[in-house]
């Protein structure tokens, strides 16, 4: 095997929101290991160095660690200059940041509720794309991947919020890899499906676990959509349909 095929992100600059748990844990350190700089976004000073530690450990590499709550909205501006200053470009950015919000009958959804669903969801990854955009643009094949879900289309009672988010979510990016069609820069969504998550787990609380995949089994795919060599499919890319076939190339 070659370093490049073990190394495939080597040189890269990687940014990762929601990196402290679940799917944007497990994303960082996957990007990591494939050779990516990784600048680990979330809440928590704690868990980001728990990130780093485990980050370490993996690559012999530091992450850079970045505590910042999304809904700040002069912090990802901020951010995208201190990257501006460090990098002079961005590579791989990855929206895995988001909140479920009440599950409810959309009547009963308080204002404030619906605000802070939206904000982490949808305001937050615009926010994000406003920011990191000069920066991909510098990048040699900038990819922006964010993370979706199938009750963006589906539309199931109680889940309106959150499915409203998601299916802002899929027509901003959709639209921005449409202004992208010019430049190298590739924008794209995926839907993970079913993952064992902390917020899976709040959402079906009676669920076994262990009868649905670990957030790592969606990194190959991640790391594959994130390659300068590659050019991402149109679209919302669904795990269940690629999972398998990136896992295999990669």
């Amino acid at each position: 095997m070659t370093s490049d095929s073990e190394k495939p992100l080597a040189g890269r600059i990687a940014l990762v929101t929601g990196a402290t748990r679940g799917i944007g844990e497990a994303i960082a350190l996957g990007l990591a290991q494939a050779g990516a700089h990784v600048v680990a976004v979330g809440r928590t000073q704690g868990a980001l160095e728990a990130l780093d530690d485990a980050i370490l450990t993996a690559t012999g590499e530091h992450a850079t660690l970045v505590p910042l709550d999304l809904r700040e909205p002069d912090g990802l501006d901020q951010l995208g200059a201190a990257l501006y200053e460090r990098y002079g470009k961005l590579d791989v950015l990855v929206g895995a940041a988001g909140v479920l919000g009440a599950l409810t009958p959309v009547g009963h959804l308080d204002p404030k509720g619906w605000d802070m669903i939206m904000a982490t969801n949808l305001t937050a990854n615009w926010r994000l794309i406003r920011s990191m955009d000069p920066l991909l643009r510098r990048a040699e094949a900038g990819r922006a991947i964010f993370l979706t879900s199938s009750l963006a289309k589906t539309h199931r009672a109680f889940w309106g919020g959150y499915a409203a988010s998601k299916a802002g979510l899929e027509a901003v990016v959709g639209c921005y890899d449409d202004e992208m069609e010019n430049t190298t820069v590739r924008a794209v969504c995926v839907d993970p499906g079913a993952m064992r998550t902390r917020m899976r787990a709040g959402a079906f609380p009676g669920e076994d676990p262990q009868t649905v995949p670990a957030p790592d089994t969606l990194v190959p795919l991640i790391v594959d959509l994130a390659r300068p060599d590659r050019v991402p499919p149109k679209g919302v890319v669904r795990f269940k349909e690629r999972g398998q076939e990136a896992a295999s190339i990669g």
